[in-house]
C-alpha cells in the first residue's frame, strides 16, 4: 500500500512525519497508523477542522485566514509549517478544502482541496479541483498527500500530474 511504502522510505531516510489535517479529519494519519511499526517515523496527528484551532494551535495567522480563507495554499502551507515546529518532526503535510457535499462557492467548488508539503529545505503548495462523493474527494486527498511525501523521500520533484490541478 502506499502507507507500507512511505513509511518503509521514511524509515529508511530517517525521516519523521507530522500531518495537520482539515477536510480529510484524520485520514491520511489513520492510514499511516495502519503500518506496523510506524511509531519510529511517525509524530503525530492534528485534525484542525475550526478556524479557531487552525490558528491557536498551528499557529495560522488571522490575516491568512480572512484574506485567503480556510481552503488556501496560503493556509495549508501555515498549517504544514506550524505542525513541523510544533512537534519537530522533519517532515509535515497538511490539508485543506471542501469535501461536500455542500459548503461550495463559485470561487471554491465543492472538490477545491489544498495541500502542503512543509520540509527544512523546500515548502510546496498546491490547488486541486476533485471531484466525486465526499468519500472519494477525502480518499484521493489523501493518497496525493502520501505521493508526495513518497516523492520528497525518493528526492522526486513534487510537481506531480496535472490531471486535477485546477
Amino acid at each position: 500500500s502506499m502507507e507500507e511504502v512511505v513509511g518503509q522510505l521514511l524509515l529508511d531516510k530517517k525521516l519523521t512525519l507530522a500531518v495537520a489535517e482539515s477536510c480529510t479529519g484524520g485520514l491520511i494519519g489513520h492510514r499511516i497508523t495502519n503500518v506496523p511499526g510506524c511509531s519510529q517515523y511517525f509524530v503525530g496527528d492534528l485534525v484542525t477542522y475550526s478556524n479557531d484551532v487552525k490558528s491557536g494551535v498551528l499557529g495560522v495567522s488571522e490575516e491568512t485566514l480572512k484574506a485567503h480563507g480556510a481552503v488556501s495554499e496560503e493556509c495549508v502551507r501555515e498549517m504544514a509549517a506550524g505542525v513541523r515546529q510544533r512537534t519537530g518532526a522533519s517532515l509535515s503535510v497538511a490539508t485543506s478544502g471542501i469535501a461536500g457535499p455542500d459548503g461550495g462557492t463559485p470561487d471554491k467548488p465543492v472538490g477545491t482541496v489544498c495541500i502542503a508539503l512543509s520540509a527544512d529545505d523546500q515548502s510546496f503548495t498546491r490547488r486541486y479541483q476533485f471531484r466525486g462523493t465526499r468519500d472519494w474527494i477525502k480518499l484521493i486527498t489523501s493518497q496525493v498527500a502520501l505521493d508526495w511525501i513518497r516523492r520528497y523521500a525518493l528526492g522526486l520533484p513534487l510537481a506531480d500530474s496535472t490531471l486535477f490541478r485546477r
